[in-house]
């Protein structure tokens, strides 16, 4: 069954966590890699769980994992076997998942709140390329092709017992086609789908979300639809225009409100506008029932959500 809706059968909101790179930096990680967190996953893996715990205190009910750039193409780039990043992916999993069930175990007062859930972060083709492409799309690549791309690494993070996948940032239509594609051969597997957006209306290779809102409806296996990775004054108009085409759950975590370069990978932190938290319940009350923050968010930041979410229970 779709966990999502099973959280949200009892509960009027499922709250995400926040940045993974972000807190990693924090930690003093250096993230100026192609890897970018699922470097760490090799080198530092006691982090990646620190982080997790530290959004779970904060009130996440779902962690992603560090898969977003963790390829088997990419981690053999960097001279490993293929056994090697297989089991590193999975690794990837199975410290959210122990994060998650150690949180769970000490928690004494669990009303309110829901069991955690363990999301398996799947990137899109251009988080491969590190070029910034995941925000236009124009891969120049067939659906085979991107099926091709993608079977392997959903296939290992099916085996790796992750709850469901986030399937994230994508720019364009053309790869939820194709990873849809791929959770054909995995029909008791279920997705969320979030694209990254260019403005209030379009994804970031042009295609309204409209489209892709009502496309994805008739999808048994995408358990929820939305934005991540985006600007957050665009967010209230892309919720609406998912809503007037799909009745399935409405996902947003967008940035802070900095804009990135992917070529210098910095942040512009002059660009952020109002605070992050205080745009979160608006979101909510648009039609939003997942909630987080993607690049430059934190664990505090997702304690502000709780703060206001939990008085809803």
């Amino acid at each position: 069954m779709n966990p999502i809706q099973e959280i949200l059968t009892d509960y009027p909101i499922l709250i995400l966590d926040g940045a993974m790179a972000t807190e990693l930096e924090n930690y003093g990680c250096n993230l100026n890699d192609r890897l970018w967190s699922a470097k760490i996953v090799m080198e530092k893996p006691e982090l990646i769980k620190q982080v997790h715990l530290d959004y779970f205190h904060a009130g996440a009910d779902c962690a992603i994992t560090a898969s977003y750039q963790a390829t088997i193409e990419g981690y053999k780039e960097r001279g490993l076997t293929e056994e090697e990043a297989i089991a590193l992916i999975k690794k990837s999993v199975r410290l959210a998942s122990e994060a998650r069930d150690e949180f769970w175990t000490n928690l004494n007062d669990k009303s309110g709140r829901p069991k955690p859930l363990v999301a398996a972060s799947v990137g899109p083709y251009g988080a491969f390329l590190s070029d910034g492409s995941e925000y236009r799309g124009n891969y120049s690549l067939t659906e085979d092709e991107l099926v091709a791309f993608h079977k392997d690494r959903i296939r290992v993070l099916v085996e790796a017992g992750a709850d469901l996948l986030a399937c994230e940032t994508l720019p364009c239509l053309a790869e939820a086609k194709a990873i849809l594609k791929v959770l054909e051969e995995f029909p008791g597997v279920c997705a969320w789908f979030s694209f990254s957006a260019k403005d209030g209306f379009h994804i970031s290779d042009g295609e309204k979300i409209s489209v892709c809102a009502e496309w994805l409806d008739g999808e048994e296996q995408a358990a929820a639809i939305g934005i991540n990775c985006s600007a957050p004054q665009f967010i209230e108009s892309l919720i609406n225009e998912i809503k007037s085409r799909s009745s399935k759950p409405i996902i947003v975590y967008p940035n802070s409100g900095e804009q990135y370069d992917p070529t210098s990978k910095t942040w512009n932190e002059e660009l952020a506008a109002n605070p992050f938290s205080a745009s979160t319940q608006r979101w909510h009350e648009a039609g939003a029932q997942i909630i987080g923050g993607c690049c430059r968010t934190t664990p505090e930041d997702i304690a502000a959500i709780t703060g206001w979410a939990r008085k809803t229970v």
